[in-house]
């Protein structure tokens, strides 16, 4: 049985089922990605960056992001198609970090690792008891 929840784009109540949008948000959706895919279908406009798509089609950046990390828009198919790494801002075409943002990622994780390694060492030396033998 289908849930009740409000649509993440116009906040009406709607019975939930695969998506998380009403039915009209959808429909808007879906013309949405037929402007853009008839727009980038033209030998011409193939070329056209993210900017130049939502300067011609008046679909929003969001929206076109959405239709390219859902794979509706392929990066492959289209060379100068591409979206802002979520940590920078720097454009990519795969993902959701671009690489400089995933190398520093994985340094500061490499850095935490071997931090915490040093720390569980130096718990595991203050743990240990030595007793005195009081021998007589």
């Amino acid at each position: 049985m289908a849930e009740l929840a409000n649509c993440s784009r116009c906040d009406k109540v709607f019975a939930k089922h695969m998506r998380d949008i009403c039915q009209d948000c959808h429909k808007k959706e879906e013309r949405d990605f037929n402007a853009v895919y008839r727009f980038l279908k033209e030998r011409r406009n193939r070329e056209a960056t993210l900017q130049e798509i939502v300067k011609k089609t008046g679909v929003s950046e969001n929206i076109i992001i959405k239709f390219i990390k859902n794979k509706r828009l392929r990066t492959s198919q289209f060379p100068r198609l591409a979206y802002p790494c979520e940590q920078c801002g720097t454009d990519i075409v795969t993902g959701k970090i671009c690489e400089d943002c995933t190398q520093a990622f994985m340094q500061d994780l490499e850095s935490y690792q071997s931090k915490e390694k040093t720390r569980k060492s130096d718990d595991e030396k203050a743990n240990v008891y030595y007793s005195l033998g009081r021998h007589k």
